[in-house]
């Protein structure tokens, strides 16, 4: 299943049981979606958004069964949202019985670390799910990969042991598609070039990461492409090839691109062209996981997902064309 790239309805897929069978598809979907009243739900049948075994529901009262497969498009109103202390919202993009992928805000940690606090994707993916396995760490449910605090945007979790080996090895073996945008200071001199630089801890400064001498570290790959050049900034597209720690942030800092309110790996010296006082305020580093494909862990089906800029990066770039666009 692929989303369109201004969908931000999620999906829920449901399989009817053995002991489900026979019921009416309304009184199934109120029990299978906790939360959701069951007028809302005979509305949404009404609507067209439910879909048994691919064709439209289109009677409340039709009995479901065993085996068949159900789709709701949850309209972007009713979506359930969990919320942290701060109020930062995880929104839930697609959902199946064995995978979750969410749209992470910034300023949220992917899971506790011994450094930082806060509620993270994985607690507050667990309070509206569930146990999710914990196969890299029990203080990790459900997490395959990660991302950065300051960095916003799709992340997938495994419900299921299976899905959490299947997208492990997808992962391992590269055959994850990553894209990133990113707003930079400074113009790239290629329109598309790869970074190849080994990575590892900065010794000063354990919890960051530095470019080191091949034959050092961990080899780490990059490729981007120019979306868009402003004069003295850059709008990115980033393809990570490999996942190392805070790679895309050190690699761009590397060829003098760093990125717009990156406070930890910053420009060394003054910057060509200072992002004036007057730019709208950001309290994170510019940087999205934009885009997210990959195989169904269990079924092999292609799966696709796409996440608009957040309002702070929108207004940002925004900004930018207006006073640094090229006539």
């Amino acid at each position: 299943m692929a989303l369109p790239a201004d969908s931000r309805h999620p999906t829920e897929q449901l399989l009817v049981g053995a002991d489900q069978s026979g019921m009416r598809l309304d009184r199934f979907l109120t029990a299978a979606l906790p939360g959701s009243s069951r007028t809302r739900i005979q509305d949404w049948i009404a609507r067209g958004l439910v879909t048994v075994d691919g064709v439209p529901a289109g009677k409340s009262g039709t009995s479901v069964a065993e085996g068949a497969r159900i789709e709701v498009t949850v309209p972007e109103a009713a979506a359930q949202r969990v919320e942290d202390a701060a109020g930062l919202c995880l929104s839930r993009i697609f959902v199946d019985e064995h995978l979750i992928v969410v749209d992470k805000p910034a300023g949220m940690l992917a899971h506790p670390t011994s450094t930082l606090r806060g509620r993270t994707v994985s607690e507050l993916a667990r309070l509206e799910f569930g146990e999710l396995p914990s196969l890299q760490g029990r203080d990790r449910p459900g997490i395959v990969h990660r991302l950065d605090a300051g960095t916003s945007g799709l992340m997938v979790l495994a419900r299921s042991e299976p899905a959490f080996a299947g997208l492990q090895r997808q992962f391992r073996a590269r055959a994850v598609d990553k894209r990133y945008t990113a707003i930079v200071h400074n113009e790239p001199r290629f329109d598309s070039d790869w970074i190849e630089a080994a990575l590892d801890r900065n010794p000063k400064a354990p919890q960051k990461r530095m470019v080191v001498a091949d034959g050092e570290g961990r080899a780490s790959s990059t490729f981007y492409e120019v979306r868009e050049r402003l004069r003295g900034f850059a709008l990115l597209e980033c393809r990570p090839k490999t996942g190392r720690t805070h790679q895309i942030r050190v690699h761009l800092a590397h060829i003098d691109l760093p990125i717009v309110g990156d406070r930890q790996y910053k420009h060394h010296g003054p910057l060509r062209v200072p992002l004036s006082k007057s730019a709208p305020e950001l309290s994170r580093q510019a940087l999205h996981a934009s885009s997210l494909a990959f195989e169904h862990p269990l079924t092999g089906e292609p799966l696709s997902f796409t996440s608009p800029l957040p309002e702070d990066l929108a207004r940002l770039l925004a900004w930018l064309r207006q006073h640094h666009g090229r006539p």
